[in-house]
Formats: structure tokens, sequence, C-alpha cells
């Protein structure tokens, strides 16, 4: 079975929904340019705090140093950070020096097949890719609701050893033949569950 991380958390209540529908990791997206779920980093601390010890709270930063990255994660008290831009490799490799006890996945925005190289750039220095449909150069870096080449994906896990969490555009819909045509670790869902936009 697939892990399922359900992002986008706004508060304590809907953390507390998501997890006693058994999501295994919660999305805290802290403060972006663009996209869905935005919260601020107090209203993160206060999520992470109140889930129950089986799930996870994952950090979303859109932070590409490692001082803002770190500074990110001590504010909310998380162990597993989401890092949302395609930050140059050294990062990792002093991330996992300062704070070798958090988790770091690291999104790849599937735009076109050249998002392949990352496998060999990142796979070595992190926990988990995400894949996901952002444009960073437009400053989209996630919550698009837009489903990506699932072809390239499925490529971009066959090439790895890490686990891959695929996003972008799920729902009940679509999200049994993702992980049919994919075969990812675990995927990712904001857009996908919610009934109002925020």
């Amino acid at each position: 079975m697939p892990r399922i991380k359900i992002c986008c958390m706004a508060n304590p209540d809907e953390a507390d929904i998501a997890a006693s529908a058994g999501a295994d990791m919660l999305g805290l997206v802290g403060p972006m340019p663009s996209g869905a779920g935005i919260i601020d980093i107090a209203m993160a601390r206060e999520i992470s705090q109140a889930v129950p010890a089986w799930v996870t709270p994952v950090l979303l930063t859109q932070g590409d140093t490692v001082e803002a990255i770190a500074a990110d994660i001590a504010e909310t008290g998380v162990r597993a950070v989401q890092l949302v831009r395609h930050v140059a490799p050294e990062v990792h490799h002093k991330l996992a020096e300062r704070l070798p006890w958090v988790r770091r996945i690291q999104v790849v925005h599937i735009e076109t097949d050249q998002s392949l190289d990352h496998v060999a750039m990142y796979e070595d220095l992190i926990d988990a890719f995400l894949l996901d449909s952002g444009r960073p150069s437009q400053a989209e870096l996630g919550g698009t609701g837009r489903v990506h080449d699932w072809s390239i994906s499925a490529e971009f896990v066959r090439r790895t050893r890490v686990p891959v969490f695929l996003a972008g555009g799920l729902s009940a819909d679509n999200v049994a033949e993702a992980i049919t045509t994919v075969r990812p670790f675990g995927v990712d869902i904001c857009s996908g569950v919610r009934t109002e936009d925020r």
C-alpha cells in the first residue's frame, strides 16, 4: 500500500481529521510565493505539536539556504522537511551535518524529461523525492492542482532507489491510475481532498 500524505493542513482540527482518516504524513505549507494551503510558521508549529505520534508532520519550506531552512525547522519543531525549490546539493550536505535527525524530502517539479537529471543530483543526499507540477521559473512551487506527465514520473521512479512520492492534481478520480502508472512509494494530495479553496 502506498503511503498517504495529505498536504495543506490549515489547523489542528483539519490535521486530526486527516490523521483519523489514515494519513501517514501531514503537509504544513509554510510561507510561499503562491499555492494552496499556506499557513504561518506559528500555525505550523501548533499543528505539528498536536498531531498523534504515529503521524509525521512535514514542513514545506521555500528556503534555499541552510540558515533559512534550519530556522524554519527550529521554529516549527518538525522532524521532516520538504524543500520545494531545487536547492544546491551542498545545502543537503550541510543540513545532514547540522540536523542529522531531520528527514529531508526534495521536491522535483516535472516540466520536461530533463527533470530526470535530478535523480543523480540528489538521490545520495536525501530521504525521499516528491514529484510535483510546479514551475519554479514562474514562482510556482506546488499546490497547482495540475497533473504532470506521469510517464516522466514513472521513469523517475525506475531510475532511483530512493522512495518517491507523487503529487500534482491527484484526486479520488485519478489516484488509482496514478499509482498503477507511476508505482510511487506514496501519494501526496491537497486540492483533491478539499471542499473549498483557501
